[in-house]
């Protein structure tokens, strides 16, 4: 009983000091997506304490905590129809829940290295999620021309994330194409425009063994020139 009376008055205590250090922000990540989270009152730059994020303000895809601008603890990350896809303990740097990839994705693998039916292998993954851990890329990229008089409905766009053995993001390209409008173009981005934790991933594996891999996102085109998923 007494160890349940001091949890409960630490739990108070934690919540009395994030109440009187930080104040709630709210960010939109995409069209689609809104974060809430705490920042500290004398540095709004450092996250401190709960996270959140909304896939259209109602379901969430992302949660957990932050202290001192580090992710801790627990985090949850959910699809966009809120079936629990991923946890990460980032105390223990380990992937702890992996739910089986839906078939009805933007996303899709290649592997350099020739697979056989006898062979086990095991898709790259980044942590967050095959939603929620993705906006950074997908978030990256302006096309480079006025969208007022476009309709952008006729084109269509694809990520392409190249990654290695080692797990890092080795190489990173849009394609944008439409048929309609005759246009057909390939940017290369630079991974270091991203920060050390969106160039990590877990590597693909053929038979335990890592290998190089490419993870494709199908997206759209904004009527605002950025992208976003199918």
């Amino acid at each position: 009983m007494k160890s349940i009376f001091f949890t409960i008055i630490a739990l108070l205590f934690t919540t009395i000091c994030y109440a009187q250090d930080t104040v709630e922000r709210k960010n939109r990540l995409t069209d689609s997506v809104i974060e809430r989270f705490y920042v500290r009152k004398e540095n709004d730059k450092i996250n401190q304490g709960p996270y959140k994020a909304f896939f259209k303000r109602r379901t969430l895809i992302a949660t957990g905590n932050y202290n001192n601008n580090k992710r801790i603890g627990l985090w949850h990350f959910y699809s966009t129809k809120g079936r629990l896809i991923e946890k990460f303990n980032y105390d223990a740097n380990k992937l702890t829940y992996e739910a089986a990839l839906d078939t009805n994705t933007d996303l899709s693998f290649l592997f350099d290295d020739k697979i056989v039916k006898t062979d086990t292998v095991t898709r790259p993954l980044k942590i967050g999620g095959s939603y929620y851990g993705f906006i950074p890329y997908v978030n990256a990229f302006q096309v480079p021309f006025d969208t007022m008089y476009i309709n952008t409905d006729y084109f269509e766009a694809t990520v392409e994330l190249l990654i290695s053995p080692g797990g890092r993001l080795a190489d990173f390209k849009i394609y944008i194409k439409s048929d309609s409008y005759r246009y057909t173009h390939v940017f290369s981005l630079s991974p270091g425009l991203f920060s050390q934790a969106d160039q990590t991933f877990i590597p693909a594996t053929i038979n335990k063994k890592a290998v190089l891999s490419r993870i494709i996102i199908k997206c759209d085109v904004t009527g605002s020139g950025r992208l976003d998923f199918n």
